[in-house]
């Protein structure tokens, strides 16, 4: 993958996002809602997983978080504070189905109904995830995505969303980060539901890609708007132009990149995901690919970092390394903050599956930072140029062609990261865990200016 140069600031011709440019923030809903079993919503597999000793950094849960569920009217009030055009929101299946199935949840319906609302009335658009990685607890006893009736699970959930909130709602993404969820969940078995087993990772990928392909066919026969995928995506580049590290970046290029997208664009699978998924397992054939094939209307593109590889027969499941790059400057979670990643990767993805919209759903980075807060702004400076970068990379796409549509910073507060608990904080609004203080960052005035200069902030002179 070629990556075009940029400038040392990453400057770009003097000129304005499209004026329908969507910026926004977005989170995930066991990330910060807390109340996780609150009026009648059933447990979910974060849950069980956050619950289990051992799992979670910090012995962690979500059972608080960023006390969203019952702060939303609040959250909606800063966002608005911040100019934010547009939200990108999770919906918790169990809130809807507590069992993952039957009868809604009128409950939690009408959470998701009024935090809609609300954005509505203060001019922010919601974009809704259907799934974002919380499935009921009682769906994974009786298999959860290992069970070939995952997908039509699925499929029922999201025609109970979208018939309560198409009406409000022109976007919506069906999963978050299948990728993740499979390397994660089944693999190496460091995310929920805490598996470890490559064939059942084969077999998780493919129901994700079907009951992706069921949540489309749902939404078209009843919802009106917009509907698409969210993937995260990195350049997988060759430590070297040896043969062996050429062979071990594209391997991991399938894997990571291809392993979604082709299926969903083209109706096909990588050939390399055999062997990496114990030869074949069901569904990783041309033949089933075709059937996960749908027309989506726009893709939403999570891009953090980019990994450079040499090849490495141990490094499971793509035989490639990854190589420090020790020049770079690294975010908390170890991840190089390289901005020309998200151009190429955006151009990438426009030059092999076609001229689509595109949405930047995820961008942002964690630092170190203080706990807690006397309201005082925390200068983020480095969060800062993580986003200036990054915004600057997403116009340069945009000055190639790429169809962009709008930049989603992640994340609006700090909040449960997952097996890492609240030991990072990715947020542009710092959350103290002890009191749920809000103190916007000047990561947060920072962004404020980009959307109210509609990014002209970002080319001086």
């Amino acid at each position: 993958m070629t990556v075009p140069p940029l400038s040392a600031t990453g400057a770009r011709p003097a000129t304005r996002f499209p004026e329908q440019f969507l910026w926004g923030a977005a989170t995930s809903a066991y990330q910060i809602e807390g109340s996780p079993l609150a009026d009648g919503a059933g447990a979910s597999i974060w849950h069980r997983f956050a619950h289990t000793p051992g799992t979670i950094q910090g012995g962690d849960t979500g059972d608080i978080a960023c006390d969203h569920y019952r702060r939303a009217a609040d959250d909606v009030a800063l966002m608005q504070s911040l100019g934010l055009t547009a939200y990108r929101l999770s919906v918790a299946w169990g809130r809807i189905l507590p069992t993952g199935r039957g009868r809604a949840n009128r409950p939690g319906l009408a959470f998701y109904e009024r935090l809609v609302d609300a954005l509505l009335a203060s001019n922010i658009q919601p974009l809704i995830t259907l799934y974002h990685w919380d499935l009921p607890a009682a769906l994974e006893d009786l298999g959860g995505w290992l069970n070939p009736d995952s997908a039509g699970w699925f499929a029922d959930y999201a025609d109970v969303v979208v018939r309560a909130l198409d009406d409000r709602v022109r976007l919506w993404v069906t999963i978050n980060e299948p990728w993740v969820i499979t390397d994660g969940g089944y693999m190496r078995g460091v995310l929920a539901p805490g598996h470890q087993s490559a064939s059942e990772a084969g077999r998780v990928s493919y129901h994700l890609l079907r009951a992706h392909a069921a949540a489309v066919d749902a939404y078209r026969a009843s919802g009106r708007h917009e509907i698409g995928l969210a993937v995260n995506l990195e350049p997988q580049m060759p430590a070297s132009g040896d043969a062996a590290d050429l062979g071990a970046a594209d391997r991991a290029s399938a894997y990571f990149n291809r392993q979604y997208l082709d299926p969903v664009f083209l109706g096909i699978s990588p050939p390399s995901l055999r062997a990496l998924y114990e030869d074949g397992p069901p569904g990783m054939r041309e033949a089933e690919m075709g059937l996960v094939r749908r027309p989506m209307d726009f893709l939403g593109v999570n891009y953090y970092s980019r990994s450079v590889v040499r090849a490495d027969p141990g490094a499971l499941p793509a035989g490639a390394a990854r190589v420090p790059q020790t020049q770079s400057a690294h975010t908390d979670m170890g991840w190089e903050i390289y901005p020309a990643g998200l151009t190429a990767i955006l151009q990438w993805v426009r030059d092999r599956y076609g001229p689509l919209p595109m949405y930047v759903t995820e961008n942002g980075a964690a630092f170190p930072e203080p706990a807690s807060s006397d309201g005082t702004p925390i200068e983020d400076h480095d969060r800062v140029a993580y986003l200036r970068s990054h915004i600057q990379a997403a116009h340069a796409a945009m000055a190639a062609g790429v169809d962009l549509r709008g930049y989603f910073a992640w994340s609006l507060l700090d909040n449960f990261e997952w097996n890492y608990g609240y030991s990072k904080r990715f947020g542009i609004v710092h959350v103290d865990r002890e009191t749920q203080r809000r103190t916007p960052k000047a990561s947060a005035a920072f962004f404020r200016d980009v959307i109210r200069s509609n990014g002209m902030n970002l080319f001086p002179g």
